[in-house]
């Protein structure tokens, strides 16, 4: 992978990590697009980057993660990630299969965005307006639904989190944001997972160069994150979903046109 591909593929990361359009696909999709082939060292860059635009998180929101007064609000992401954890472990070989297949991952994206199109409609009147309002069992079911995005990539961890959230009677932007703080300790989870995998079976990977290429990747992915995340909750809290719902529709649709045309392989 060359550096202007890390950038692109930084850039890519960093726009769609909170937008419920699913950060993995565009990567997955990305890839072949500008010549990128898999390796030990780019599935080690697509996990780092996604965990320094998590980061942009802790940092916009600083205030609630280092006010350790309120406990609970670490207790409510650890119960929220036990799900996860648990079906990434039970169902490691099912979903590196579905990572590889990209028409499944066009086909969930297809999926995710007719879903996204009814969102608006189906939840109407919320009844939690803050995060001290999120209690333990609404965080586990939300939890819950951030399976969804491991078993079936190109779901979209934000958008199956978001919608967990309004199932649960939280309003758009707690929800929103409440999928911000619990990608925290799953991409840092995911990460340190990452890094261990690889140096036991591909320590070559930790050179010079490679290692340049993360951190560059990972600036550009935290910068454009922050950007993101405010456009998102802006936009999220006077239009929904909708726009996102069609994105979706079109882009995955396009992948599987490319795909059949022999443009992109799997």
């Amino acid at each position: 992978m060359s550096l202007i591909q890390a950038i692109i593929i930084a850039i890519i990361e960093g726009i769609t990590e909170f937008l419920p359009i699913s950060s993995t696909a565009h990567m997955k999709f990305a890839n072949p697009l500008i010549g990128v082939r898999t390796s030990a060292f780019t599935d080690l860059y697509e996990i780092v980057i996604q965990l320094a635009a998590i980061l942009a998180v802790v940092v916009l929101y600083y205030k609630q993660f280092f006010d350790f007064k309120k406990i609970r609000f670490y207790y409510k992401l650890v119960i929220a990630l036990i799900p996860a954890v648990i079906a990434g472990v039970l169902l490691k070989k099912h979903i590196d299969a579905m990572l590889g297949n990209l028409t499944f991952i066009a086909i969930v994206m297809i999926a995710g965005g007719v879903i996204l199109l009814f969102i608006d409609k189906l939840f109407t009147r919320p009844a939690i307006h803050s995060q001290d309002g999120v209690s333990n069992k609404n965080a586990f079911l939300i939890g819950c639904y951030q399976v969804l995005s491991v078993l079936f990539p190109g779901f979209s961890r934000s958008a199956a989190t978001i919608i967990g959230g309004l199932q649960q009677k939280l309003d758009r932007r707690t929800a929103a944001e409440f999928s911000f703080f619990l990608a925290v300790p799953t991409m840092l989870a995911a990460s340190v997972k990452s890094f261990w995998d690889v140096h036991k079976s591909n320590p070559e990977v930790f050179v010079k160069e490679n290692m340049s290429q993360l951190i560059i990747g990972s600036g550009i992915a935290f910068v454009v994150a922050l950007i993101a995340i405010r456009f998102f909750i802006t936009y999220l809290q006077r239009h929904g979903f909708k726009l996102f719902g069609y994105y979706r529709i079109l882009a995955g649709s396009l992948i599987i046109f490319l795909i059949w045309k022999g443009i992109i392989h799997q």
